[in-house]
């Protein structure tokens, strides 16, 4: 018995490091019994103000799973290049907050003013959330 709870114990540890697998992910937007329900904490539209031409700048995008599953997220994708986001690789539990992160980079960017998005699919109904930022860019400094 000892034995066996050690081994569940170690098995967690690992899953929890290495986070799901492709495969897990896409079963858990295909699986409608396993749907939960995403909170945005922050706004979905940002606006990062002014950012001088050449800057890198993080925006954050914070979330709670208030459903009753685990919340996977299956896929996080920008509409751009210049955007690189990060997608959680684990999966959050009922209560359990997290957090999508993006880096926008405004090397060789037009000045002006831009708008990116940045597209979220969980096992959640709808499956797709929009996320937006916007940002000035202006001349080097």
């Amino acid at each position: 018995m000892i034995l066996l709870a050690i081994s569940v114990f170690s098995a967690c540890q690992t899953n929890d490091k290495k986070g799901l697998s492709e495969e897990e992910r896409e079963k858990a937007l295909k699986d409608t019994t396993n749907y939960t329900s995403l909170q945005w904490l922050d706004s979905t539209t940002l606006d990062l103000g002014k950012v001088p031409e050449g800057r890198v700048v993080e925006v954050a995008y914070h979330f709670k799973n208030v459903g009753e599953k685990p919340l996977i997220i299956t896929s996080v994708s920008a509409s751009c290049g210049c955007t690189v986001p990060e997608k959680p690789l684990q999966a959050f539990a009922p209560g359990d907050t997290g957090v999508i992160k993006a880096k926008f980079d405004s090397k060789g960017r037009p000045h002006g003013e831009a708008s990116k998005q940045i597209a979220v699919y969980a096992n959640t109904n709808p499956n797709f959330h929009d996320l937006k930022f916007n940002v000035e860019i202006t001349d080097k400094q």
